[in-house]
């Protein structure tokens, strides 16, 4: 990534912790100040990305993911991951048996 991105994204988070509302002039204020050349379009792109979001709920967010599995360990530990673990294997078993009811009844898929 180059520095003059890099320098928009920490004006953008320096705008955010500080609550004021993020725009691209505040951006380029905030580059200038720091002797870093930005291109006004990059500013306006970053800020139309950002806007109306809360920049510090998506950074306390990175990684959360939406998977429920995945977030099961995070939130109740070693047991709730050991739980999590026995699960699959249960609908591994039930998976298996409906696919040896079916050969029996005569409705296999090589018949």
């Amino acid at each position: 990534m180059a520095s003059t991105e890099l320098a928009a994204t920490y004006a953008a988070l320096i705008l955010a912790d500080d609550g004021v509302e993020i725009t691209s002039d505040k951006i380029l204020a905030l580059t200038e100040a720091a002797s870093i050349e930005l291109e006004p379009i990059w500013a306006s792109l970053l800020a139309k990305a950002l806007e109306g979001k809360n920049v510090k709920e998506l950074l306390s967010n990175v990684g959360a993911g939406g998977a429920g599995p995945a977030a099961a360990p995070a939130a109740g530990g070693a047991a709730a991951g050991g739980a999590a673990a026995e699960a699959p294997k249960e609908e591994e078993k039930k998976e298996e048996e409906k696919e040896e009811s079916d050969d029996d009844m005569g409705f296999g898929l090589f018949d």
